[in-house]
């Protein structure tokens, strides 16, 4: 059996060569909290022995974010320091590889002010926007991934002491990312395979549209022609291969920005913004969310919802088989990166360019033309279940099973 440092650098191992696929001579940028000192520390180290000319590490610190959150003026929060937000920019021009680790608690911001939160979003995503822009139509190669803090370890084990509960999630992180078999970077390979079978699949089909029934859910979904599928590995500009999250066990698409019409309910709670968001249900009419309601977070909701024009519409449509190992771990990880991946699930915001046939050279107004919406926000919401039944239904309005009973039916 794999001692915990033996894990721990195999998983160092697999988001470099695997995740960001580290290229001889290229530069990597990680986004990290101090919390993940000793694990940027071994991935620096990993990124160099592969061949990385620098590593540019910029840290975080919850404890300082949250102290400018209480004790900073309003003003603060209407501006994003332009200078970060130009080296992400400039180091993506220039072929640099991007690694996000995250490790905070959910409910770092609670108690705060919403306005606060909701204004440094937007600038942020404003501020970020060219950066995005370059993320979602795969210019570069990135990865996010996960570290345990202990504020955030606490919260998924509350039952257990601050030690103990970060080596459980420090456990269930190594087991959902493969790092705890004996050739993580093989399994990848495999489960890649796996993933694509399905990939092609439903990009023979040709869906017009899905259905999406389930309690609480009755939901039709329009699908651009030319939507391609997509799951686990992607290809950078340059033809690289990387893997940009980890763990992943999906395979999703774009809706058509103006084509959702109907009701969704959340399965999962929502970290969002610092804050919980949880059993929430989301009404749509031709394509934009004309409704909603939350037992927990609805005003973090509203101003999720109102952060511009295309957070009103949905950007991305993921499944996930319920019976996927992340879901079979019966853990609720209170974390998207690994929440997501036990459950279907929706993006709020903007769409995936490399999510259409020709996407990724197209304009910004042709992306739209095509029906793929754009904003400066793409958060991921949880909606899977045991009891979800998807139906995709074909031009001639054929209708056949995809999903039953929250498991693939083909």
């Amino acid at each position: 059996m794999s001692t915990f440092q033996e894990k721990l650098e195999k998983y160092a191992e697999l988001v470099v060569k695997v995740g960001v696929n580290i290229q001889k001579g290229q530069t990597l940028a990680v986004n990290a909290s101090i919390d993940a000192v000793e694990f940027v520390r071994l991935v620096t180290k990993k990124a160099y022995e592969a061949g990385a000319k620098n590593v540019i590490v910029n840290w975080g610190d919850d404890v300082v974010s949250r102290l400018k959150y209480d004790l900073a003026p309003d003003e603060a929060f209407n501006e994003y320091p332009i200078h970060r937000a130009n080296e992400m920019i400039e180091l993506a021009e220039n072929g640099a590889a991007f690694m996000s680790i995250v490790s905070s608690s959910p409910d770092l911001m609670k108690g705060v002010k919403t306005e606060r939160i909701s204004n440094y979003q937007k600038v942020a995503g404003q501020a970020l926007e060219k950066y995005r822009q370059y993320i979602q139509s795969d210019k570069v190669s990135w990865t996010v991934v996960g570290v345990p803090s202990e504020a955030w370890a606490t919260k998924v084990f509350p039952d257990d002491t601050p030690e103990l509960a970060v080596e459980k999630l420090w456990d269930a992180i190594f087991k959902a990312t493969r790092a705890d078999l004996e050739d993580p970077i093989q399994a990848w390979k495999d489960h890649d395979a796996i993933l694509h079978e399905k990939v092609h699949y439903l990009n023979e089909k040709k869906y017009k549209k899905l259905h999406y029934i389930a309690p609480g859910t009755d939901l039709t979904v329009e699908l651009p022609n030319g939507h391609l599928w997509v799951g686990a590995g992607s290809k950078n500009e340059q033809n690289i291969e990387f893997m940009a999250n980890m763990p992943t066990e999906e395979v999703f698409t774009v809706p058509h920005k103006d084509g959702v019409n109907g009701h969704i309910s959340s399965t999962k709670p929502l970290s969002y913004g610092g804050n919980i968001i949880d059993e929430f249900t989301i009404y749509f009419k031709n394509g934009r969310i004309i409704d909603f309601k939350a037992k927990e977070g609805k005003e973090i909701l509203k101003h999720l919802v109102e952060t511009d024009e295309g957070s009103h519409y949905l950007g991305e449509v993921a499944l996930v088989p319920h019976q996927s190992p992340i879901s079979q771990s019966n853990i609720l990880f209170l974390n998207t990166l690994f929440d997501e991946n036990a459950s279907n699930h929706f993006a709020i915001g903007s769409a995936y360019a490399f999510c259409i046939e020709g996407g990724k050279k197209m304009s910004r107004e042709e992306l739209l033309k095509n029906g793929l919406n754009q904003s400066i926000t793409h958060v991921d919401f949880m909606v899977g279940s045991a009891e979800m039944n998807i139906d995709g239904i074909k031009e001639d309005g054929t209708t056949e099973p995809i999903f039953r009973n929250g498991s693939w039916a083909f």
